[in-house]
């Protein structure tokens, strides 16, 4: 069993897409997944499907703060294998609220830490969703990660805001998670008919060289329609081409495995 996060601190760059999608393909190939949405926008939740206007305590909220355990808010999603713990705006107050908690960055880790020895471990993958900022609950699944999956948009400032997130994820290692690897960097929003993509993708790949997968993930209506119906664009429209791009992405991820190793 694996807990990936998918980071990266600036806004509408495929976090949720990624998460969603990677989880519905890997779903597909008979893996048994659980999504934690840590976002409070909840894009994850709505995106699977569900509510993200539902009671504060049924969520990943009320773990953190305390009043449920991982068990008492796991859901059902409608595809198989597949299960979320949702998110709401709510979260976005837990900062405040555990202001003068100094252990705070552990609570995700030692909840997911007990809920895992309790159950044995059900899932192979516990993917969780971030938020676009460098915060505290960034922090808390940097924490409880074994790896990173980053979305990275092929378009200008993206490598200088993902020097900004290794600086954040080196911090960690050093103080907090020293196991922590990136397991790999995703381009995202690529569009062959413009220069800056494939000039972002050559200094990514020239930077970052096998870190950054082979698969790139274009720029496609569909993927952003898909949400908005409450499903994956695997399952929404299988044949477009963002489709078939995180189909390419989820068995590369997978084929990962045998090079887990690797060091970060």
């Amino acid at each position: 069993m694996q807990i990936i996060s998918v980071i990266n601190q600036k806004g509408g760059v495929g976090k949720t897409t990624t998460v969603i999608n990677l989880a519905a393909g890997l779903s597909q190939q008979n893996k048994k997944i659980l999504v934690i949405d840590l976002d409070p926008q909840g894009n994850a939740t709505t995106g699977l499907g569900l509510s993200n206007m539902e009671s504060s305590s049924d969520t990943i909220y009320g773990v953190l703060n305390g009043t449920k355990e991982i068990f008492d808010v796991i859901k059902k999603t409608e595809f198989s294998n597949l299960d979320i713990i949702s998110s709401n705006v709510d979260l976005s107050g837990l900062e405040v609220e555990t202001a003068d908690d100094g252990n705070r960055a552990f609570l995700l880790k030692h909840k997911l830490t007990s809920y895992l020895n309790d159950s044995g471990g059900i899932y192979d993958y516990i993917l969780i969703d971030c938020p676009p900022s460098l915060s505290l609950l960034t922090v808390m699944a940097l924490v409880s990660s074994q790896s990173l999956v980053v979305p990275l948009q092929t378009e200008f400032f993206a490598l200088e805001g993902l020097t900004q997130l290794m600086k954040t994820i080196e911090r960690i290692k050093i103080n907090l998670n020293p196991e922590l690897k990136i397991r790999g960097i995703l381009l995202t929003m690529y569009d062959k008919r413009n220069k800056l993509s494939s000039q972002v993708e050559k200094e990514a790949r020239d930077y970052f060289n096998e870190k950054v997968y082979s698969t790139v993930i274009p720029r496609n209506v569909r993927l952003s329609e898909a949400p908005s119906h409450g499903m994956p664009v695997l399952i929404y429209d299988k044949s477009c081409p963002g489709s078939k791009s995180y189909f390419s992405f989820t068995d590369e991820f997978i084929n990962q495995e045998t090079t887990i190793g690797s060091a970060a």
